[in-house]
Parts: structure tokens; C-alpha cells; sequence
């Protein structure tokens, strides 16, 4: 069993009254996880460390950022085997899922390292004699990152890689589901060395979560908020924030579209539709929920993606010859095969899977002919299904693309590359991959989405402009006139 405290100002502590809660498990029911329940006065004190760790941390110089980021880095994959047994045992995700969560955090580590000596400004000519001008950013104070459970240790690093390298202090709200991974993120950059208060990660019980986020939202020391989840969730979240003028980044759910061209290498479009609909049980942001394909080519895709989909077995985490693991939840399982039954009572072909589940396992499935009045054609799956749109033609599959409220990620695919460009940038997403699948991810690009999908951008360089000021200085050299 795993345990979770708060880590506020450097010290590991117990909630107010030593509130805990339990996590379950979701393959055995046993207790995964018994973490800390958080308080108002714990998220007071939370902001209060990060608050008074400020002044030092933003004036740390640039290369000693650097060197600290880059031992976390070190740091987190020394953890890797403690991260991977907390997400399966948390999250009940396949082993490999996590390690990869392991690899691609300590690049986002990496990455935000490199831009410690990245944060410029600008000399802007001025009209007044005399007068220097300096757009100059500068960090911004502390900011809260409220991570979740789906991709735990990618996301919650991200929720704070950048606002370290930019020389601000982070608050770390941990997801409900994994509040052992996500502390454990916080351990890290004890072990690296960072000064107190830099990093401070706080849990809540579930039944306190709208509570405890609203209170550190409307804390005056918060100054920036950046939100990875639900888009009914990051609403509330924005409309809070907005409450208060502070700046919020958003990367929500995404309804991503596969768009198959009549000259497509299907081969490869399988590959990568399979890889997009049923990587981590379809449990990701970016996962392919629909594949929108010119009837010229559909049942030959169709077949070929059976017969892939075929072999991904869904198994306990760790269980032979299991490609896939379960889901979060039973719930979430149950969920999913109501999307199932639901689209085969209005017509739609199973093509493979079925509308059943044992426990939190639903074996991966392709539902062919979905239409507007099923569910799985309008609300985002989060789990492994994935629905197939036949279209006459690119302006059909491009309307149907930009049917939805959502705009995370899209992918086209053809052999003539000019002309999925062409549709590429018409298509209304943060982010599109052509010949090759809506779900990638790289520490140094810049990450979020459109319309319902939230705004803001993670990653490189565009995180810089997310959490700093950027101030207008002047200076003035000798006499100035004034009017009056």
C-alpha cells in the first residue's frame, strides 16, 4: 500500500487533523493508496510556501535552474520503478504506459532546463528622444498546476517543468485517482536539490476537490493557473479564474478526427489508427475517436483494422500476451460499453469488441456507420472504441472533422502530401499530424488545442510566453520635454 502526504515549504506532513483518504485499486479493489485529504488552511499554506520561496527562486540565476531541472531529470528516472508500480496499482495501466510516462517526463525536464537562458525580451524602437524601450518578461509568481490521472507523470511534470525554468514557484494539485504518483513527482525535486517551497504538492478527498481548487484559484498569490482534464471541468475552472483576471492555460478533451484520403497507404493508416484509438485503453487526450475515410477505400480499411485490432488483447496489467490493460475504472468500462450498445441499437456494425466488459476490462472495439444520434458519434469515448465515418470526397471529410465542438489533435492521411496540407490547415484543431496518428507528444512543441478543447499552448518556447510577464521598462538618457 502506498501513502501519499503533503509536501508544503519542504517538509512532508500530514493533512489538518490527519484527514486521509483511500484509492482503490481499480483490478483488485484492495487499497492502493492512502494519501492525505487536504484541508482549506492546507491549501493556504501551500500558497503561503510557494509565495515566500518566490523572491529567492526567481532570482536564482539561469544556469543554476539549468543545473537543478536537469538533476530532477536524473532524479525522476531513478524513481522509474517506484512511478510505474504506483500508476498500475493507482491507475491500472499496462507497465510499459508508465514507463513511458518515465521517458518522455524527464525529457519535458530536459526541455525546460534549455530554457532557463531562453527567456528574452526585446529592445523596441521608441520615438522619444533619448528613450530606450525594453519589452523584458519576467516570472510571474506561483503558479497552480492541477494535473490528471490519465498520462500521471507526463502531465503533472508538465503542469510545473516550465514554470520552474521561468523562475516561478509551483503548487502541485494531484489528481484524486493517483495521489501516490503525482507526490511522488514532488520527491523528485527534493532529491534534486531544489530549494523549499519551489515545489509544494498538495491532495484532496475527492468530495473536497471543487472546494480546495476554488480556494487556491482565489488565493492573490496564485498568478497563474494551468489546468489538464475534463472540458466541463476546465469550464468551471476558467470561469473561476476569469472571476479573479488571472491568466489560465486549458488543454482539455478532444473528439479527434483520422482522416483517410481515396490514395492513402492504409497499411500504414491501420498502424496508426490502432495505435491512436487504443493506446492506453484510449484513456488520452489526444486518442483517435474518429476515422473519417472516403467510402472508396473503407471496407478494405475496415478489414484491415479488424484484423490488426484483433490481436490487442485487453488483461490485467502485466498478464501474458495482454497488449492492453484496463481502465481507470469499472465505471469508466461500464460507460464505454453503454456507447457500445447504445450505437449498435441505432444501427451502427460492431465490427469487432462487444458491449460487455468484465470488471474494468473492455476489450478494444471498431463501430462502423455511426451517426449524429449515437453518443459515440458526439461525446468524447475515453476508452478503447473508436467509430468509423464513410465520406465522398476531402470537403466531406473536412466538414465532418469540423462537426464537433472539440479541436485538440487530427491527422491526415495521403500520398500526396501537398494536398493534405491543404486540408490540414483548414481543419480546426491546435494540432494535426499528417501520415501519421493524432496521439504524439514532444517536450519542445508547443501543445493545446482550439474551440472546446481549451487554449494556451504547452512545451518549448510557447510556455514561455504562458508563464511570464512580459513588461514594458524604459529608460530615459538625458533632458526629456514634456508638453506641461
Amino acid at each position: 500500500m502506498l501513502t501519499a502526504r503533503l509536501l508544503i515549504g519542504g517538509q512532508d506532513q500530514a493533512a489538518t487533523g490527519d484527514a486521509t483518504y483511500q484509492r482503490l485499486n481499480p483490478a483488485t479493489g484492495a487499497v492502493a493508496s492512502v494519501a492525505a485529504a487536504a484541508t482549506l488552511d492546507d491549501a493556504d499554506a501551500a500558497v503561503a510556501a510557494a509565495h515566500a520561496a518566490f523572491p529567492g527562486w526567481s532570482a536564482t540565476a539561469p544556469n543554476e535552474r539549468r543545473r537543478l531541472l536537469l538533476k530532477a531529470a536524473d532524479a525522476l528516472q531513478a524513481r522509474s520503478a517506484e512511478f510505474i508500480a504506483a500508476g498500475v496499482a493507482e491507475a491500472g495501466g499496462a507497465p510499459g504506459w508508465y514507463g513511458f510516462n518515465v521517458m518522455l517526463a524527464a525529457s519535458m525536464l530536459r526541455e525546460a532546463a534549455s530554457l532557463t537562458t531562453q527567456i528574452a525580451g526585446e529592445v523596441i524602437p521608441s520615438d522619444v528622444p533619448g528613450l530606450m524601450a525594453l519589452g523584458m518578461r519576467q516570472a510571474c509568481g506561483v503558479v497552480l498546476g492541477i494535473a490528471p490521472w490519465n498520462a500521471p507523470l507526463i502531465l503533472g511534470t508538465r503542469a510545473i517543468a516550465t514554470p520552474l525554468a521561468c523562475g516561478n514557484t509551483v503548487v502541485l494539485k494531484s489528481s484524486e485517482i493517483c495521489p501516490a504518483l503525482h507526490r511522488l513527482i514532488g520527491e523528485v525535486f527534493v532529491d534534486a536539490g531544489f530549494p523549499a517551497g519551489v515545489v509544494n504538492v498538495i491532495s484532496n478527498a475527492p468530495q473536497d476537490a471543487a472546494a480546495v481548487v476554488a480556494r487556491l484559484i482565489a488565493h492573490p498569490a496564485v498568478k497563474r493557473i494551468n489546468f489538464t482534464g475534463s472540458t466541463k471541468v476546465g469550464r468551471i475552472i476558467a470561469q473561476q479564474a476569469a472571476q479573479h483576471l488571472k491568466p489560465v492555460v486549458l488543454e482539455l478533451g478532444g473528439k479527434n478526427p483520422l482522416l483517410i484520403l481515396d490514395d492513402a497507404d492504409l497499411d500504414e493508416a491501420v498502424q496508426a489508427a490502432a495505435f491512436g484509438a487504443f493506446f492506453n485503453q484510449g484513456q488520452i487526450c489526444m486518442s483517435t475517436d474518429r476515422i473519417i475515410i472516403d467510402h472508396k477505400v473503407a471496407d478494405a480499411f475496415v478489414e484491415k483494422l479488424r484484423i490488426k485490432t484483433a490481436g490487442l488483447r485487453a488483461g490485467q496489467p502485466g498478464e501474458p500476451g495482454a497488449v492492453l490493460a484496463g481502465m481507470v475504472d469499472v465505471g469508466a468500462a461500464s460507460r464505454v460499453a453503454h456507447m457500445i450498445a447504445d450505437a449498435e441499437a441505432k444501427g451502427a456494425t460492431l465490427v469487432c469488441g462487444s458491449a460487455s466488459h468484465e470488471g474494468n476490462l473492455l476489450q478494444a472495439a471498431i463501430i462502423d456507420h455511426i451517426t449524429p444520434a449515437m453518443s459515440v458519434y458526439q461525446e468524447e469515448s475515453f476508452g478503447p472504441i473508436v467509430g468509423i465515418i464513410r465520406v465522398d470526397g476531402d470537403e466531406a471529410a473536412l466538414a465532418e472533422a469540423n462537426s464537433g465542438e472539440y479541436g485538440l489533435s487530427a491527422a491526415v492521411f495521403s500520398r500526396d502530401v501537398s494536398r493534405a496540407l491543404a486540408l490540414a490547415q483548414r481543419i480546426e484543431s491546435g494540432i494535426c499530424h499528417i501520415n501519421s496518428s493524432t496521439v504524439a507528444d514532444e517536450a519542445q512543441m508547443p501543445f493545446g488545442g482550439v474551440k472546446a478543447s481549451g487554449y494556451g499552448r504547452f512545451g518549448g518556447k510557447a510556455g514561455i510566453a504562458e508563464f511570464t510577464d512580459l513588461r514594458w521598462i524604459t529608460i530615459q538618457s538625458g533632458h526629456r520635454h514634456y508638453p506641461v
